[in-house]
């Protein structure tokens, strides 16, 4: 049985990853802690689902194959500008996470990251202003 306590969430959140691995892993954290969660395996079917679903948050992968995860952010703050978005990501030492805020999103993760830090800071940005 899961305790539900003050710090149950809510919102729906679309998971943008191509490691199997890694959307599972997120899929069911951000699922206990009592968000709706969306996966994606790339960027190209992310957008899609943007344009169809109504999403509070994208998490996404930086390198991903077909649309990666810098292509999906410019493309949905063109069109979703609302769309709170946070970018994550492993390669290249992070340093691509500099390149994500500047175009537009609200909060960078490292990979790998910790539960905590990852629902810390999802709830940090679904609370801030847009």
């Amino acid at each position: 049985m899961n305790f539900i306590g003050p710090e149950h969430a809510s919102g729906q959140i679309l998971v943008v990853d191509d490691d199997e691995a890694i959307l599972a892993l997120f899929s069911n954290i951000l699922t206990n802690a009592g968000y709706e969660v969306s996966t994606a395996q790339d960027g190209a079917k992310a957008l899609r689902m943007a344009q169809m679903e109504s999403f509070d948050l994208l998490l996404t992968d930086l390198v991903m194959p077909d649309r990666d995860g810098i292509e999906v952010i410019q493309s949905i703050r063109k069109h979703q500008p609302k769309l709170r978005i946070i970018a994550i990501s492993g390669a290249f030492g992070g340093s691509m996470l500099r390149a994500a805020e500047l175009l537009g999103a609200q909060a960078t993760l490292p990979k790998p990251c910790t539960s905590t830090h990852l629902l810390t800071t999802i709830r940090n940005v679904l609370r801030s202003e847009a």
